[in-house]
């Protein structure tokens, strides 16, 4: 089976935990394994560092996301395609796992749409419409590069920078860039790993959700999660068998969440 698994920004700030390395490293001789990384608070750090603080904006439904100007462009796949994604690299062929990071860019795996215009609350509620700079929305993704990779006994290890229509690097959603890659390569499931076991809604945990029933958590869950769900649900449907929210930490996290254990399973 072809699975994609989302690294969220807990797992990659540090050291990848042994016991998730060995299980990928495990699971990869009977599975195709893909990895999809995130990372957006080590581009804050970075960015803050280099003199460049960075502007965060809120649209209407409340979502928070980062503006990027070509500066911030430039930084975000600096550090995205290259501090993160060596890193993690690294970290895998200590584990004795052969891996290759690639950006969406490369082999135009991941495409989008430049979001031209974006409407923005700003400090007082009022709607503004600005420049909406390098911000990508996800349209497709094509798993060439990453199935060659495959095919020669490498997992990829793919950042969330995609080529726009006019071939220019976009930010886009690290989630959605997973989901987009799932369903371009037919993965059998996607798993987004965190630091917590997966969905609670109303104080109670939340094993199993049908799509429909995923759709009207939306509004009941805090942004973080909600994203995952979003990008699951646009999995779903674009053909991806199932989606898993699981924790990344613990013994054989990646094995438990295939097996439905200590999880939330999005399915039909």
């Amino acid at each position: 089976m072809k699975v994609v698994i989302k690294l969220g920004g807990d797992l990659v700030k540090g050291t990848l935990p042994s016991e998730l390395l060995n299980d990928i490293g495990s699971l990869s001789k009977h599975h195709q394994i893909m990895l999809v990384h995130g990372g957006g608070d080590v581009v804050t750090e970075t960015a803050a560092k280099l003199g460049k603080p960075q502007k965060f904006v809120v649209s209407p439904d409340g979502i928070r996301s980062r503006y990027t100007d070509r500066e911030t462009m430039d930084i975000f796949t600096m550090v995205m395609s290259g501090l993160i994604a060596k890193k993690l690299v690294e970290t895998l062929a200590k584990a004795g796992i052969r891996a290759v990071s690639i950006s969406g860019l490369d082999g135009g795996v991941l495409r989008a749409s430049r979001k031209k215009k974006l409407v923005i609350v700003d400090e007082r509620g009022r709607k503004m419409i600005i420049d909406g700079g390098y911000t990508g929305r996800m349209q497709t993704a094509d798993p060439t590069v990453p199935d060659v990779l495959l095919e020669k006994g490498f997992i990829p290890v793919v950042s969330p920078v995609a080529m726009g229509e006019e071939s220019e690097p976009l930010n886009v959603d690290s989630d959605r860039a997973a989901a987009y890659l799932a369903m371009g390569s037919k993965a059998g499931a996607i798993l987004f790993l965190t630091d917590v076991r997966g969905l609670t809604l109303e104080g109670r945990f939340v094993d199993r959700l049908t799509v429909e029933q995923a759709r009207q958590s939306v509004p009941k869950i805090g942004f973080g999660m909600q994203k995952k769900i979003l990008a699951g649900i646009e999995a779903m449907e674009g053909g991806v068998k199932e989606v898993i929210v699981a924790s990344g930490f613990g013994a054989a996290p990646v094995t438990a969440a295939i097996e439905h254990r200590g999880c939330t399973v999005i399915g039909s």
